[in-house]
This record gives C-alpha cells, structure tokens and sequence, in this order.
C-alpha cells in the first residue's frame, strides 16, 4: 500500500496542528445530575494525540471568561501546545449537552452560534496563525471544522492549506459530518470535496458517507475518495472494522469486540488520534487501525468525550507495535 505518511514527513513529525472548537461538555446522568467537562471534535483527537506522545497545537479561538480559561489550563496540563488561541473580549465558548441512551448512543445539544471560533479567520492574530501552520508537520482538521467558517473563510483556510502542503506538511481529515451545522447538504458536499482535494490522508465513516450523500455503501465512499486523489484513506464501517486504502486496492481492519459500551462519544475522534500517532511512528495503516480500535475500544467504555488518563490502553505506538 503506498502511505500519505510517507518518509518525507516523518522528519518533520514534531509538529502537529489540530484546527477545531471545543466547547463546555455537560453530560446527562440517568438521575437527571448533570457533569461538567469540555469536548469537541478536534480538540479530543489532539489531547489522545499528546496522551500518545506527540506534540501538539490546538488552533482555536475563545473567550477572556472563567470557563475559557479553565480549558486552557486543563490542555496546557494535558501537554496541548495553545499558543494558537487568540483569547477575544467578551466572547464565551459554545456549550453542548449529551443524551446517552441505555444502549451508550447518544443526542448531542448545542449552543454555539456566537462561538469566537467562527472568527478565527477574520481576526488580528490570523496571519500569525496561518504561518505556524504553514510550518507545521501535519494538519488534523474535521467536518465540523468546515462547518464553523462562512465561504470566504473556508477559502481562506483552504488556501492555508494548500500552501502548508507545497511547503512539505501533510493534512489530514476527518469526515463528521453533522447536518446541523450546515444550511444546506449541497454546501457541506462543495465543502467536502474541496476537503477531499487538499487532503494527503482521510479518515471517513459509512455513516457520515450515509448523512451527506444518501448511500451507506462503503464502495461509493472509497470510490468518491479515490477520485478525489486521496492517497491514503479510512472508511469507518457499521461493524466494528475498517477499511485501510490507497488508490488502489484496500484491505478490512476488524476490532475486538466490547462487553460494554457505555457512551461512544468520542470514539471516531480516538480512533483518528491513534491512527495518525501509529502512522507517524512507523507504523503501516494496517497497524495503524488496529491502535485506533484498541483506543476507542477503551473510550467507549467510559462515560464523556475524554477518559481519564489512567483509563489509556498500554499502546506501543511504534513499528510493529498494537
């Protein structure tokens, strides 16, 4: 299988950079009690990703309020570089709430259409964020990254990109796809496909493929991916297993099974942590998936979006490692 995380890269591997929002977690016990933590796409990947070894940036904007500052200083204990935040006057940091269901799936409620983030490329501080970017070893973006930004500034963030790319970094993405986060599923798909094409590695799902095209065909998935002239991808199936492919050919990745699930927030976000930590130690994508299974194996069965730390599985990241 040819690698999007090929040896180019991995000299360069001491800088990653996770573009996302994080927001105010509180989780919904059966007794009705509710437990606060924080949460977000992007922001969970690159704590697993710091838990894992790697150094990492968060690449986000928030507000100059109390709650701001407590996720600052919880990612800074985490080992989360965030000197890529710009703090904004008066601004406050999204909230969601979390529904889980006995069966560990879960209804998500947000507030955050006044989110600083959604500012991020129209702010000050852009320029600056842009060229740590720029000189940044990887990119990890997702969906949900899309969805914040308005045209102008997706374009924006998508010619940071591709200036990143010609400057040696590589990017990967991926998909979740959440419907309400867009106006309309034909802007999201234009969002994606630019994704698609500005990206070196892709982490999608059926369900996701399901959500923004009408089919949950993991061929079709594969297939618009390749097209697309992506080198390396991952396509999350309904069972617990993937598919690992470059342009050519692909092979499936099965899971161990879980007694007990209790809540799969953050499982795919855990699964592309350990994936892309595997990658960029040595691993080949088949053992790449495998770590990514055996984290959101453990994630799944705790209750939030971020497990304790003494929770982590024994992982050996590097070459020929599980």
């Amino acid at each position: 299988m040819r690698s999007g995380l090929g040896c180019r890269y991995f000299g360069r591997m001491s800088k990653v950079a996770c573009i996302g929002e994080c927001m105010i977690e509180l989780s919904e016990h059966p007794d009705g009690m509710l437990s606060r933590s924080f949460g977000g796409d992007t922001l969970n990947t690159s704590l697993y990703m710091a838990r894992l070894g790697l150094r990492v940036d968060y690449v986000t904007a928030l507000g100059d309020d109390p709650f701001s500052d407590w996720m600052i200083d919880a990612w800074t204990a985490e080992g989360i570089g965030t000197t890529l935040i710009p703090r904004l006057a008066g601004a406050l940091p999204g909230l969601y709430l979390i529904r889980t269901a006995p069966n560990g799936e879960r209804r998500f409620f947000y507030w955050r259409d006044s989110a600083p983030v959604r500012r991020l490329f129209r702010l000050p501080q852009t320029e600056e964020i842009e060229r740590a970017l720029r000189a940044s070893g990887l990119i990890y973006l997702s969906g949900v990254t899309l969805s914040l930004f308005d045209e102008a500034a997706r374009t924006r963030l998508f010619e940071t990109l591709a200036a990143a790319r010609a400057m040696g970094a590589q990017v990967a993405f991926d998909t979740n796809f959440r419907p309400r986060g867009w106006p309309d599923r034909a802007e999201a798909q234009a969002a994606f496909e630019r994704a698609y094409r500005h990206s070196d590695v892709v982490l999608a799902s059926v369900e996701d493929h399901a959500l923004l095209y009408g089919t949950d065909d993991p061929a079709a998935a594969l297939a618009r991916l390749r097209a697309a002239g992506v080198r390396e991808i991952v396509v999350k199936l309904a069972a617990p297993a993937c598919w690992i492919a470059d342009d050519t050919v692909y092979e499936t990745v099965g899971a161990a099974p879980i007694s007990t699930v209790v809540d799969t927030t953050a499982a795919g976000d855990s699964f592309a942590a350990a994936y892309l930590a595997a990658r960029l130690a040595g691993q080949a994508p088949r053992g790449a998936a495998r770590a990514g299974h055996r984290l959101a194996g453990a994630v799944v069965q705790h209750r939030g979006a971020i497990i304790p730390a003494s929770a982590m599985p024994a992982m050996s990241l590097q070459s020929g490692g599980a």
